[in-house]
């Protein structure tokens, strides 16, 4: 059961800590700085916009109020999702390294606390790599971290180190397990046009074979590439004198995703440099789909067909 912290005993957590203002160095998506020039009963208020990004927080001191929203998305079917946002799912995933604070979630008045600063240890003693913590909010709504240091005789190797990830309803991608139902349907044609023109990847290419790990409740599916069209990190790499790349695409276990041949179009999103499956429709019934909205002008943006 998650630790809840009450509104009047954050209230005077909050009243404890001094607001703090530093030189950190600070862009739109990642953060690094140092508790050593940060007062000792200060809170840092940090604002990140993006939809992924790193926080490092070497030597903690004191507190850090960590504000996150993503930009709204980009490109030519920008206008379309503008307004399609629903839900944000939010994601955090400690590094191996993490130390020296706990990570709390903005719960309305109360704080949820989501990493332990021993919890490392623990998965690593388990031999367990650092677990993902998610969360949803409404479009709408602030999403906030509050993180704490915690007391140590010796600070020198104290990191507090993790990415976030944050996505909505613009992406094709599911990121919970309770989005697993959904994640595991069809696509419609809808679906699929928006796919192709805000996801992460888009490749044309085959599924070489399909490996399931129950222990992550993931099914690995290995592709062989024919065409990349679109690829926002080397997610397919080519292999080879023949020009062919290959790649691993993630879904959820309860997916029931078997080999089948034929030709694919993948689409989806990388959660922590792993792709992850959007819509993945035969070629076939793609290219049906997008010559149909070609004709109707209802296509969110322009990709390659034969």
């Amino acid at each position: 059961m998650p630790l809840i912290i009450p509104f009047a005993l954050w209230t005077f957590l909050l009243s404890l800590l001094k607001p703090g203002y530093s030189n950190y160095s600070v862009d739109q998506c990642n953060w690094k700085g140092s508790g050593l020039s940060q007062e000792p009963g200060s809170v840092e208020q940090i604002f990140l916009h993006c939809a992924e990004g790193d926080v490092e927080w070497l030597y903690p001191v004191g507190a850090l109020r960590l504000s996150l929203s993503p930009r709204l998305p980009s490109g030519p079917a920008s206008s379309a999702t503008r307004g399609n946002f629903g839900r944000i799912t939010a994601c955090i995933k400690p590094a191996e390294t993490f130390r020296g604070a706990q990570i709390y979630l903005e719960q309305g008045a109360e704080l949820q606390l989501l990493v332990r600063d021993q919890q490392r240890e623990e998965e690593e003693e388990e031999g367990a790599e650092p677990k993902v913590h998610c969360f949803s909010r409404l479009a709408g709504e602030r999403v906030a971290l509050f993180i704490q240091s915690t007391l140590h005789r010796d600070i020198s190797r104290r990191i507090a180190a993790f990415k976030y990830d944050l996505r909505g309803e613009w992406s094709s991608g599911a990121l919970l397990p309770q989005q697993a139902e959904r994640a595991c349907r069809p696509c419609n044609d809808t679906e699929v046009l928006m796919a192709v023109c805000t996801s992460d990847f888009v490749v044309r290419g085959h599924i070489r074979s399909v490996i399931h790990d129950r222990e992550r409740q993931e099914s690995v599916v290995n592709v062989g590439t024919t065409k990349i069209y679109r690829q926002k990190y080397m997610l397919f790499h080519p292999v080879g004198k023949y020009g062919k790349s290959f790649g691993e695409v993630r879904t959820f276990l309860k997916c029931g995703v078997k080999q089948g041949v034929g030709s694919f179009i993948f689409t989806g999103h990388v959660h922590f440099g792993e792709a992850w499956l959007g819509c993945a429709p035969r070629y076939k019934d793609f290219k049906r789909i997008y010559e149909a909205a070609k004709e109707t002008h209802e296509n969110q943006c322009e990709i390659e067909s034969d």
